[in-house]
């Protein structure tokens, strides 16, 4: 199937690791041109580097940290034009409600929300003008399942949902689209080397470990596995083509059925 994605521009904001980084590939894989972002010039070039010679794409970086204003400025300024914007970027950390500070539901929700709050407002008047575009919010299944070992990440990944639903009806009768994607447990690299931890101190295999989990943390899985970064990033790609023009304002679950509805 061809996405017709050849002369997009993508930005994918936290994108030299894991789901972030699925996603720009399998984008530059299917014809856009996209931006690399990370927080280190050597995160950024290493990811670049490995996404060209993978792809042959056309792939640029940008090393900053787009939960502040002025680098979500600097990188809509210097790559005019962007018009698949995938707000990956986003952070998480297993803490008991009566320990986190006011400090900390602060960060969360800028980092998380404001992030691609910002992004969104910098590109949506260019995608007004060509009248097409595409933005992705990367919430998770906590949206809706709210982890009681992190309510504060499960907060920001539900304000993602507002946030999407809401723009997509603020560009009603547009080609420009607003979905969110809802991962559910993925292996992605601070997921995966958590496992290993876990494996190791217990003297148990990974695959042991991921089945305890399952059983025990997310009893509700259909795949009863971790999902690959890449099998979120295929749907990702999907929704970001133009043969998506009909999907907007959705939440759409790639959780392997851990949400236990129909809807």
């Amino acid at each position: 199937m061809d996405l017709q994605l050849k002369g997009k521009l993508a930005l994918v904001s936290g994108s030299t690791a894991g789901i972030g980084y699925a996603i720009a590939h399998t984008l530059a894989r299917e014809g856009a041109s996209v931006i690399v972002n990370g927080r280190s010039q050597a995160s950024v070039d290493e990811a670049v580097e490995r996404i060209r010679s993978e792809t042959q794409g056309t792939v640029v970086g940008y090393a900053g940290d787009l939960s502040r204003a002025e680098a979500a400025e600097e990188v809509v300024r210097r790559h005019p034009g962007i018009g698949i914007l995938v707000n990956n970027l986003g952070i998480f950390e297993a803490k008991a409600f009566e320990d986190i500070p006011d400090a900390d539901w602060l960060r969360f929700f800028d980092v998380n929300v404001l992030s691609g709050v910002r992004l969104a407002r910098l590109v949506l008047p260019e995608m007004k003008r060509a009248n097409w575009g595409r933005i992705i919010f990367i919430s998770s299944e906590s949206a809706v399942q709210i982890p009681t070992e992190m309510i504060h990440y499960g907060m920001t990944k539900t304000a993602q949902l507002a946030v999407s639903r809401g723009l997509a009806e603020s560009v009603v009768g547009t080609n420009i689209t607003v979905n969110s994607v809802l991962p559910g447990p993925t292996k992605s690299r601070g997921v995966g080397d958590f496992v290993e931890g876990m494996a190791r101190s217990s003297s148990k295999s990974f695959e042991q470990v991921e089945a305890e989990f399952f059983e025990q943390i997310r009893p509700t899985s259909l795949i009863k596995r971790f999902a690959t970064p890449q099998e979120v990033a295929s749907l990702v790609t999907y929704v970001a083509s133009p043969l998506a023009s009909a999907t907007t304002g959705a939440a759409l679950r790639a959780d392997g059925g851990v949400v236990k509805s129909a809807f």
